[in-house]
């Protein structure tokens, strides 16, 4: 399956989700790409949408291999086997923690402005992304909303890894996932049209939510 766009991918990921019939839905989208494909899911269900953002914490002198995420609240994920492979120091991952979580704190005050986070508690939370490569930064997501007391947590992408797919299923009470193709090399690899998403994009569509 290719998509067209995160469009398409959205519409096609909210057909499965309304067969699932949540109640009082909340749609987390991911930036950036996530947010568009999020952006479908809550026009069609009439919910509130919000972003969640987590961050890779990258090895040292290697940025783009993950060694572990972080969520905005600061729940972190590791990759221990890696860690210890590699032999990274608890000092190098709390600095790089802190790092990232500054990040965050920046990109939320871009996206949301002086917008309140949506309210999760008794909720059912979609979490939204357009495609996962190798689920560290959606697990440490996952595990972020699972602390806000949801009534359930559904994980809607268009496209991952059956491997990736696997692992994640224990996180949440429904994962939808349109595709899992192997081999899997990148997530813009199953869309006609993977432009890069701007931050203008992403707030111009959570102002339209508010």
């Amino acid at each position: 399956m290719v998509f067209r766009d995160r469009r398409e991918a959205g519409r096609l990921l909210l057909r499965e989700i309304r067969r699932l019939d949540p109640a009082r839905p909340v749609v987390l989208g991911i930036p950036r790409g996530g947010v568009v494909v999020a952006a479908q899911i809550a026009d069609g269900l009439a919910a509130p949408l919000d972003v969640i953002i987590p961050r890779k914490i990258g090895a040292p002198f290697n940025a783009e291999l993950a060694i572990g995420a972080i969520a905005q609240d600061g729940t972190i994920i590791l990759d221990e086997a890696m860690v210890g492979t590699l032999r990274v120091g608890r000092g190098y991952i709390e600095e790089e923690a802190r790092r990232e979580t500054l990040e965050v704190g920046r990109r939320l005050e871009i996206y949301r402005g002086s917008r309140p986070a949506v309210e999760m508690d008794s909720r059912d939370v979609i979490v939204v992304d357009d495609g996962i490569a190798t689920g560290f930064t959606m697990m440490a997501a996952l595990r972020s909303v699972q602390k806000q007391s949801p009534s359930s947590i559904i994980l809607a992408v268009p496209v991952a890894p059956a491997d990736v797919v696997a692992r994640l299923a224990s996180e949440v009470d429904h994962l939808v996932c349109l595709a899992s193709p192997e081999p899997f090399y990148a997530v813009g690899q199953w869309y006609a049209h993977f432009d890069q998403v701007e931050d203008e994009e992403v707030i111009s569509i959570l102002r339209r939510d508010m």
